[in-house]
């Protein structure tokens, strides 16, 4: 089953941009599939969910589902994760 690694963001944050672009090559690398969720456009879709827990930590990186980290991509413990 592949892993599912979610990031969440918002217009506008440098640091999310630079997230996303480290998730994707790692998503490459790794084979995990990737989604990047802006939580204020979810917001005004209709789910305020995330951005009430999650908006004031972006960027957010979500290992199927669960929060992983926040503020970076803490990726030696990404990788050690995916491998287990």
């Amino acid at each position: 089953m592949q892993r599912q690694v979610e990031l969440l963001t918002r217009a506008g944050c440098t640091i999310c941009t630079g997230a996303a672009a480290r998730l994707e090559q790692l998503a490459a690398e790794l084979g995990f599939a990737l989604t990047v969720t802006d939580v204020d456009a979810a917001a005004a879709a209709g789910n305020p969910a995330l951005r009430a827990e999650f908006g004031d930590r972006l960027p957010v990186v979500l290992l199927d589902g669960a929060e992983h980290s926040y503020w970076e991509v803490d990726e030696p413990r990404l990788r050690a994760d995916l491998s287990s």
